[in-house]
């Protein structure tokens, strides 16, 4: 999976939640699995996200696919 500014923050943290610890050092925090914030990540894109946190959109996609790429090689 190659992560877009289109992407839900919600599919990352379904299919990769280990690197949730990635995303919350930009601040965007865990989430319950049956609360109002669960439910606005379904919304949320990783471009707002980025903006809502203020953090470089360029920065926050290179962070999350490396973080993506290395979970994948060392499953394999």
């Amino acid at each position: 999976m190659i992560i877009t500014k289109s992407t839900k923050v919600s599919k990352i943290l379904t299919e990769y939640g280990d690197i949730a610890d990635v995303m919350e050092a930009f601040g965007v925090k865990r989430v319950a699995k049956y609360s109002f914030r669960s439910f606005i990540t379904k919304l949320l894109t990783v471009e707002r996200a980025a903006k809502i946190h203020k953090v470089p959109l360029d920065e926050f996609l290179n962070t999350l696919n490396t973080a993506i790429s290395q979970k994948v090689q060392s499953e394999a």
